[in-house]
């Protein structure tokens, strides 16, 4: 009788030790909590280096792992890497170092795939849902270090031209205003 008690006990406060447990929550039909480009974002002006600042916001991917790791299939399914390489640069300017043309911020960076900039840069608004593009900017956020290492993702599942973002330090990023 006595070992039922124990083992009752037993099986008892480990059901309490596992539901206390926290784990990273993973929301895999994630929508972003507030609409993007009508109420949630300043679309930015075209020029590089300077122009109006897009204001600051909670992109809403920032510390999702899941959504980031999407953002980087996307990145390769959109063909991102055409012009972009696997970040390191070569038609469009590299995603992997310090310097922004048209800023870091995650809605700078959202304006950029949305509008399009100047001199090559196509506008993917209305061809890309938001939900996607927001996924996309916490991938290239993470492509230079502007991510946690919890949230970037930790291989490449192809041709490898670098570290894997997890792997990478942290860029602080620097407005050049020129490619």
């Amino acid at each position: 009788m006595r070992n039922v008690h124990l083992r009752l006990i037993a099986v008892v406060l480990t059901l309490i030790w596992i539901a206390g447990c926290e784990r990273e929550s993973r929301r895999f039909r994630d929508q972003p909590e507030a609409a993007a480009p009508p109420d949630g974002v300043h679309l930015t002006s075209l020029r590089p280096g300077g122009g109006e600042p897009a204001p600051r916001g909670e992109a809403p991917f920032t510390d999702n792992a899941w959504a980031t790791a999407e953002g980087k299939r996307l990145y390769s399914s959109f063909n991102c890497v055409g012009c972009h390489a696997n970040g390191g640069g070569a038609i469009g300017p590299a995603l992997m170092d310090d310097q922004w043309i048209y800023g870091a911020a995650p809605e700078q960076i959202f304006s950029t795939i949305v509008q399009g900039r100047p001199d090559g840069m196509p506008a993917f608004g209305g061809k890309i849902p938001d939900q996607q593009v927001w996924q996309i900017v916490s991938y290239v956020r993470s492509m230079s270090g502007l991510a946690s290492a919890d949230v970037k993702p930790s291989r490449n599942d192809d041709l490898s031209a670098g570290k894997p973002e997890s792997r990478r330090p942290p860029q602080g990023p620097r407005q050049t205003g020129h490619r």
